[in-house]
This record gives structure tokens, C-alpha cells and sequence, in this order.
């Protein structure tokens, strides 16, 4: 019998990602962890850490797999988390304009007494992005509550030109690898 899927995430996006490909969790427990990162802590370091704390942080029953993750976006080694304004949102789209950037996925899954973590790197490019633009961008709000200010599958798709890896690792979660996490536990997806 396999065992009962929890998504440790509140995200939608999750939810709808994993919907895709056939899954749904039994249950979802967000995780309550401190997401600071620590001084001088490299986002590869980083984002790997918070999708292990959060897994090791859900209370789980006998028979029960709990599934996190976490994505940031890193320009060079600077991590670019969630804007506390739009200021900050500013700054960092204007950093990000005219240039490559890294969305680092870390998913873990914590089953039987073993936590399981898998990586995922994609390069995404922007193109320059003019103030006029910028102003728009950020009236439109889409910058709140999302790693280095934006969501690939919302209002930035207009400054992103291309990508080299996973357009799902950039929204949230690599579904390839972890419909094979799951799958190696005996939970499988499908078809709607």
C-alpha cells in the first residue's frame, strides 16, 4: 500500500502543478520554518536547506510521506527572496534586466526515516526592462509574495525571452523529478 502524500507547501501553484501531472495529496501542511538565510550562505546551499527544514519540520503519522520545496532566484551569489516592498521589488527586477539569472528548486521528500532531496538549476534571461515598463510591471501587484519579485507563468512572462531547464522548476516545483521521487514510494500520478 503506498503511502499517504502530504504536500508541506500552502502554495497554489504547487497544487496546480502537481493536479497536472495526476497527483493529489492526501493532505497539505504547510511547514513553519525561518526562512533568513545565513550570512554569507550560497542560494544552491540555501534553497536545499529550506526544502530539508521544512520536511523535518512536519509532525508525520506512521505511513506517511511529506513532500517540500523551496525556490529562490540567485544573481550570482546574491539570493533573491520574496520583496518585502516595492521598492525592493524594484531593485531587483532592475537587476535581473538585461541579464541571466538562476531559479535553484530544491524538492525534498521525507519518507521512512530518510529525507530525499533533488536540485534543479534553470537560467532564465530578461530582456531589458525600461522604467515605463517597470512602473506597470509593478502596479500590477504580480511581484508580491514570489521569489525575486516575479512569476514566470504571470505578468514578467513579457520580459523573459528564453530559458535553459525546467519552466516548472520555475514556477515552484521540477514535475519530472518529482513525479520519479514519488514514484520510487510507490505514489504515482496519471492522467485527469
Amino acid at each position: 500500500m503506498p503511502p499517504r502524500f502530504i504536500l508541506g507547501s500552502s502554495s497554489p501553484r504547487r497544487l496546480e502543478l502537481l493536479a497536472q501531472i495526476g497527483f493529489s495529496p492526501d493532505d497539505v501542511r504547510p511547514a513553519d520554518i525561518d526562512e533568513t538565510p545565513v550570512a554569507g550562505e550560497l542560494p544552491r546551499d540555501y534553497v536545499a536547506r529550506m526544502a530539508r527544514e521544512k520536511a523535518e519540520a512536519l509532525s508525520l503519522a506512521e505511513g506517511e510521506a511529506a513532500l517540500t520545496a523551496d525556490t529562490t532566484v540567485a544573481v550570482g551569489r546574491r539570493i533573491l527572496g520574496k520583496p518585502a516592498d516595492r521598492d525592493e521589488a524594484a531593485a531587483f527586477m532592475r537587476l535581473m534586466s538585461g541579464r541571466r539569472h538562476r531559479v535553484l528548486t530544491a524538492v525534498a521528500l521525507r519518507y521512512g526515516g530518510y529525507t530525499r532531496l533533488r536540485q534543479v538549476q534553470t537560467l532564465v534571461r530578461m530582456r531589458p526592462i525600461d522604467e515605463a515598463a517597470l512602473e506597470r510591471y509593478l502596479d500590477f501587484g504580480d511581484w508580491q509574495g514570489k521569489a525575486g519579485a516575479y512569476a514566470i507563468q504571470g505578468a514578467a512572462a513579457g520580459f523573459i525571452p528564453w530559458i535553459q531547464g525546467s519552466f516548472s522548476a520555475v514556477v515552484g516545483l521540477p514535475l519530472s523529478e518529482t513525479a520519479a521521487m514519488l514514484a520510487a514510494i510507490g505514489i504515482h500520478g496519471g492522467t485527469r
